[in-house]
């Protein structure tokens, strides 16, 4: 979808995702999301999972590298793949130049990139519809 006229990726993650997270905490520069990068983290998204505590498992994330710009592919499968560590457990990477983010969007460390992906404010309408551009603080 697009908010604001950048991308937004909405990635519901499988339980074998979620638990490669913990694998990448030493890896990612910012593991618990304090800095921002072009908006404020929302306080909900400060965690390993960059997501509702209730809805861990959906990533809502803006899909532009915090590098120059471009836009990430998805590369969730894990293992040995181009361009990426033979330990790589799934994630995005940015094609321009190299910077590689985890299944929550965290940079890695010493690439490119200064920051993770934002994640845009949301909110909950139900348990399957989300409202992009809101929370419970109100409209960003």
């Amino acid at each position: 979808m697009e908010w604001r006229g950048k991308p937004v990726w909405i990635l519901r993650r499988t339980p074998e995702m979620l638990a490669s997270l913990p694998k990448n905490d030493s890896l990612v520069a910012d593991p618990n999301s304090d800095k921002n990068y072009q908006m404020p983290v929302p306080a909900y998204a400060k965690n390993e999972f960059r997501a509702y505590e209730k809805h861990k498992e959906v990533l809502v994330v803006v899909g532009i590298c915090s590098h120059l710009g471009c836009s990430p592919s998805a590369r969730f499968a894990e293992g040995p793949q181009p361009n990426l560590p033979d330990d790589w457990h799934g994630g995005f990477l940015c094609p321009c130049h190299g910077s590689t983010f985890d299944l929550s969007g965290r940079v890695f460390k010493n690439k490119p990139a200064p920051a993770n992906l934002d994640v845009p404010p949301y909110m909950y309408l139900s348990d399957n519809k989300i409202l992009i551009g809101k929370d419970e603080k109100g409209e960003a």
